[in-house]
């Protein structure tokens, strides 16, 4: 019980951290949102989030859904924030292990990343998101499988 208290009160992630942090001079403040935003996307594609989210940000999710605003708006709609208030129990218990557990950066580094100097260096593409997308999905399935979830 006292594990699944301390899931459901995880900020996962803030645009804010990054920017104030080690961010690049060169970019734009956008680049700071892009990989959280592909997180948060894939969340509304696969329909993890919390009453809560669906709640406030219906337009968004419907929007998202067809691909009318990219990750970094969906992001920005959101002050870069991922926190658990925007999951659904389900989506916490895998957002613990995956984002909170450091294989989405691993991830994210390994197809996106790759030579680019930063993770803030990323394009917000579908194309990209794709890739991504279909990472995630595979972690899901390999987490469903271990957890019995």
């Amino acid at each position: 019980m006292e594990k699944k208290a301390e899931i459901q009160k995880n900020i996962y992630d803030n645009a804010k951290s990054h920017f104030l942090g080690n961010f690049p001079d060169s970019l734009p403040i956008e680049q700071a949102y892009v990989h959280i935003g592909m997180y948060l996307g894939w969340v509304i594609d696969t329909e993890l989030y919390s009453e809560y989210f669906e709640d406030e940000a219906s337009g968004q999710i419907f929007r998202f859904k067809r691909r009318e605003i990219s990750c970094t708006i969906l992001s920005e709609i959101w002050d870069g924030y991922l926190g658990f208030e925007l999951f659904s129990r389900m989506g916490n218990m895998f957002t613990y292990y995956y984002y909170g557990g450091g294989l989405y950066h691993a991830d994210y580094d390994e197809i996106l990343v790759k030579t680019l100097p930063s993770i803030y260096h990323v394009t917000d593409s579908w194309d990209n998101y794709e890739k991504m997308r279909v990472r995630i999905d595979m972690r899901h399935s390999d987490w469903k499988k271990l957890t019995g979830n």
